[in-house]
């Protein structure tokens, strides 16, 4: 049975840093998006709505706050820009994200049935039988979902203008660094919606 982790918040994390050289990088996230932006209605200007469980302690509002300084920059390129303050905002924006790992084991695969004893070691993980004896198995190697969602609602009538979901797969938990081009992926199609989840890349800088 797959074990699975889920943290509030990707920012909440004390994970493994990005590394490589300094530049910029291709970032892919599945994307999905959902409702009916007016096709009539400019971005305007934004404030971000945190809930009460983002608020609750100075440990979730620092984390909060970390998200919030991720989602800024993806909220401008898509044409928002920052209010003086939530009541004279356009927009509210609630943001929210997570990291959930999971552990894959043979009948994950589609074709298990090909299995060929690979097993359970309690010092190197999951090893199989290879031309070279016996090795470690990159595919029962831990991997972590990691993903952010955004939702823009109308201020003055509290109306779901706007939801969007990013997220993307990998070895690590990744770094707040990466919580910025998942923002980005998210967003790249506004105000274009599309429920059905695709593929989505977007440039980031390390």
């Amino acid at each position: 049975m797959n074990r699975r982790l889920i943290l509030t918040a990707l920012a909440a994390a004390s994970v493994a840093a990005l590394t490589g050289c300094a530049g910029p990088y291709t970032v892919s996230a599945d994307v999905s998006s959902y409702g009916a932006w007016p096709a009539d209605r400019k971005p305007g200007s934004y404030a971000f709505d945190r809930l009460p469980s983002q608020q609750q302690n100075d440990e979730a509002a620092k984390r909060q706050s970390a998200l919030e300084e991720a989602a800024k920059g993806a909220l401008e390129r898509a044409g928002f820009k920052p209010a003086a303050d939530a009541k004279s905002a356009d927009v509210l924006v609630t943001l929210g994200a997570r990291v959930t790992a999971y552990d894959p084991v043979p009948w994950d695969d589609p074709l298990w049935w090909r299995w060929r004893g690979r097993l359970l070691s309690p010092r190197y993980g999951y090893v199989g039988r290879g031309p070279w004896g016996w090795r470690h198995d990159p595919f029962f190697d831990r991997r972590y979902d990691r993903a952010v969602a955004l939702l823009l609602r109308d201020r003055a009538t509290g109306e779901a203008l706007y939801e969007t979901h990013a997220s993307n797969e990998g070895m690590t938990m990744g770094s707040e660094a990466l919580l910025t081009p998942l923002f980005d992926a998210s967003l790249a199609e506004f105000p274009q919606v599309n429920p059905k989840s695709h593929r989505v890349s977007v440039q980031a800088i390390r």
